[in-house]
């Protein structure tokens, strides 16, 4: 029912099961989302395919640890689900683990991260947190 919460179930899964790759049915939204991630240096690549289905897909390549085998993202949360959005304003954006998180933010501009709203003094919808 919830894609996005689906996207971050996927990757959450991939990373305890130590994939080196997850492919995830793609979206607008779920584009953006891996976009930030990957800009943001939570995994290491991705590529989006047209031709696999309807929407197409997306394959995520996870980042770990060399050493450790230990995962870029520690944690990944859905905030706002649909039966309860999560609204803030620019003075209220959350800031995850005193600013070492991030949140992405649903705004009129499209999907960013929580400092960016910051700076462009935009509000919106917390989507999820990522650590």
């Amino acid at each position: 029912m919830d894609p996005i919460a689906d996207y971050l179930t996927r990757v959450r899964n991939a990373i305890k099961a130590k994939h080196r790759v997850v492919e995830i049915p793609a979206s607008n939204t779920k584009k953006a989302i891996t976009k930030i991630l990957f800009d943001q240096g939570y995994i290491l690549n991705y590529k989006f395919d047209d031709k696999a289905g309807p929407q197409g897909s997306i394959k995520i390549a996870l980042k770990y640890h060399p050493m450790s085998k230990t995962s870029a993202i520690k944690s990944l949360g859905r905030v706002s689900r649909p039966g309860l959005r999560k609204y803030t304003g620019v003075t209220d954006i959350p800031k995850v683990l005193s600013g070492l998180g991030l949140a992405i933010i649903s705004t009129s501009k499209g999907l960013m991260t929580d400092k960016e709203a910051r700076t462009q003094k935009i509000g919106g919808e917390v989507m999820c947190y990522i650590y």
